[in-house]
């Protein structure tokens, strides 16, 4: 607000406040072109920077600026493929990996580790054939499914990567976006995933990343978008009866209302 109790002039509508599609489309083709030197330090997390280019050139229908094989050439030689059968036992996980260089990580005894993939570089690596049209019953999915339960905690939560890292309702929601998306639900404990999301959902409607953590606007996401993948929830809540329902809806919708801040108050 003006010192003098006027409001701002508003210019929301000026030329320079507008979206200017072909400036972002240029930037978007320019990280697409070469990984910008900000992001050099980024480059073990290669793929998920450019699915977040795919999907943004998607969004603003420009998906024709990119060549869409060499893309999909590209994500189909990250992933994990194991020798045999039996190595899908062997306790690792065969998904995509984050970008080349983390396909050669070496051990204490400098022995080349092939093996590195990551719960959320598959997440970006499927979306990324799916938004470019790329047929996901090509992809291994067996290798995908079969090796992801070694990710599932006995708690229901996902840790990303084999090796061990933390667990929290991304990664639950990392595999329920790759179980949706392989249409094979056989690498995720779907009730074990529910009862860790539910056990997410804090005293004031919202979901923490994990249990006794202070509601946030991605957890809360994360937790009813797999929860709606996995069957858990139904289309449009609102319209219909709520008391069934697994999650305390009306206070769910109660705490996203009072995290939205409307541009009147800016």
């Amino acid at each position: 607000m003006a010192d003098d109790g006027e409001s701002p002039p508003d210019n929301r509508g000026s030329e320079d406040q507008l979206f200017n599609r072909e400036r972002h489309i240029r930037y978007l083709e320019m990280n697409y072109q070469m990984l910008p030197s900000p992001y050099e330090g980024q480059e073990i997390n290669h793929l998920t920077l450019v699915y977040f280019i795919i999907n943004g050139l998607h969004i603003l229908h420009a998906i024709d600026r990119i060549d869409r094989e060499a893309v999909i050439n590209w994500v189909l030689s990250l992933q994990a493929h194991p020798k045999n059968e039996s190595d899908l036992n062997n306790g690792q996980f065969y998904g995509f990996h984050g970008s080349k260089s983390s396909q050669f990580h070496s051990n204490e005894n400098k022995v080349s580790v092939l093996n590195n993939s990551h719960l959320a570089s598959t997440y970006c690596a499927l979306a990324i054939l799916k938004t470019v049209g790329y047929d996901l019953s090509l992809v291994d999915s067996n290798s995908i499914s079969k090796s992801m339960k070694h990710l599932q905690q006995s708690d229901g939560s996902f840790m990303p990567i084999h090796t061990g890292a933390e667990t929290d309702l991304r990664f639950v929601y990392c595999a329920a976006v790759i179980s949706s998306l392989l249409d094979n639900w056989s690498g995720i404990d779907e009730e074990k995933a529910k009862n860790y999301i539910l056990s997410c959902q804090s005293y004031d409607g919202g979901f923490g990343l994990i249990p006794g953590q202070e509601s946030h606007g991605g957890a809360t996401y994360c937790a009813v978008a797999s929860l709606r993948l996995m069957g858990f929830i139904e289309d449009d809540l609102l319209s219909k009866c709520t008391s069934s329902c697994i999650i305390d809806v009306p206070l769910l919708l109660d705490w996203c209302l009072q995290a939205y801040f409307p541009i009147d108050n800016v």
